[in-house]
């Protein structure tokens, strides 16, 4: 890794700080926020919401110039002498916060704790969450003033050196925001509405299940991307489809017309299916299966699919029934509420 060194303005450090952010449902429009995707097909929009399934980075003080990098949920660990080792080193454990400390070579020792509540691989947007909160952590600490749309930038396009694949920029949105978003993507830039839905609406008529089978986004996401920029038309075309069906569930949102909503999500889950093999499971189809006839109304795969979670529309009255056959299917119900803010620090 190769070291950068960023201006930081004078101002006291903290004795620590920690920052949370939410983690993201979507509900129509993803893959499409991948640069330049979205320029090919006008009025392009991906709609979402902040779930309270929250992710936390703290940073404490260190004596020295010593870098202690810690991870409570995979128990990734690193310790350095310096930012300089850091930088050199050509292997580290807990590569997310590494990556970020290459950027803002803090210049005093800390230690830098992450925590996620999400499953690993869950599609909910996790590792984005978590760029957000560790992203604005270390800015506050080093004295860096960054705007929320330059904490997305630098979050995104280090998660892309992560991950080694295009990133989406729908993810950031929500751990940035919280609330129910339409993130429009426009040739002049991407531009994010908050969506004047009742939250509590959202709470009631939807269900969060993890199948248990965690899966990388990046796989999918960069096949997809690949058969559209090498010109597939099928995949061109499922595209054209998909910002349809996410232009008309943001008005449908907007509105809170849920048997639209419903009817919206079962349309763009039947789209996703055809994008690239291995998007679903047997198990996921098994639980929508399970799911209508239990009263629920669609249900999608969140994220780039494969497994991960899925995400359930039922009426509010049925709620608990599918929740309790889904659970008895072996999927995992994920409590979850709106996540009303969006980053926060302290």
């Amino acid at each position: 890794m190769k070291r950068q060194a960023w201006y930081k303005s004078p101002m006291a450090q903290p004795e620590s700080l920690t920052a949370h952010a939410p983690c993201r449902v979507d509900l129509a429009g993803g893959t499409v926020d991948i640069w330049p995707l979205y320029l090919f097909h006008p009025g392009a929009v991906t709609v979402n919401f902040a779930v309270s399934v929250l992710t936390r980075c703290t940073i404490r003080p260190l004596a020295g110039k010593r870098i202690h990098l810690k991870s409570l949920d995979t128990g990734a660990e690193d310790r350095f002498a310096d930012c300089d080792e850091l930088c050199a080193a050509k292997k580290v454990h807990h590569a997310l916060a590494a990556y970020l400390i290459r950027f803002f070579c803090p210049e005093s020792g800390l230690e830098l704790e992450t925590h996620s509540e999400s499953p690993a691989g869950a599609g909910i947007s996790g590792s984005s969450a978590l760029m957000i909160a560790t992203t604005a952590a270390l800015a506050r600490w080093t004295g860096r003033k960054l705007k929320l749309e330059e904490i997305r930038v630098l979050a995104q396009n280090v998660e892309a050196q992560l991950i080694r694949v295009p990133t989406g920029c729908q993810d950031y949105y929500p751990a940035l925001y919280g609330g129910v978003s339409a993130i429009h993507l426009d040739p002049d830039g991407i531009h994010r509405e908050a969506v004047p839905v009742p939250a509590e609406e959202i709470d009631v008529r939807f269900l969060l299940v993890y199948t248990g089978a965690p899966r990388q986004s990046g796989i999918n996401n960069w096949e997809v991307f690949k058969a559209h920029i090498n010109g597939d038309r099928r995949v061109f075309r499922n595209f054209e489809e998909i910002v349809g069906v996410a232009r008309a569930m943001h008005a449908a949102l907007a509105a809170a017309k849920w048997e639209e909503v419903a009817r919206l999500l079962r349309a763009e889950w039947k789209l996703r299916k055809t994008n690239a093999p291995g998007i679903t499971t047997p198990l996921i189809d098994k639980l929508v299966a399970i799911a209508g006839k239990k009263g629920g109304l669609a249900a999608k795969v969140c994220g780039a699919g494969g497994g991960g979670c899925a995400i359930f529309q039922v009426e509010p009255e049925a709620k608990q029934r599918v929740a309790d056959a889904i659970r008895a299917s072996g999927g995992q119900i994920l409590a979850f509420q709106v996540a009303r803010q969006g980053l926060r620090i302290a």
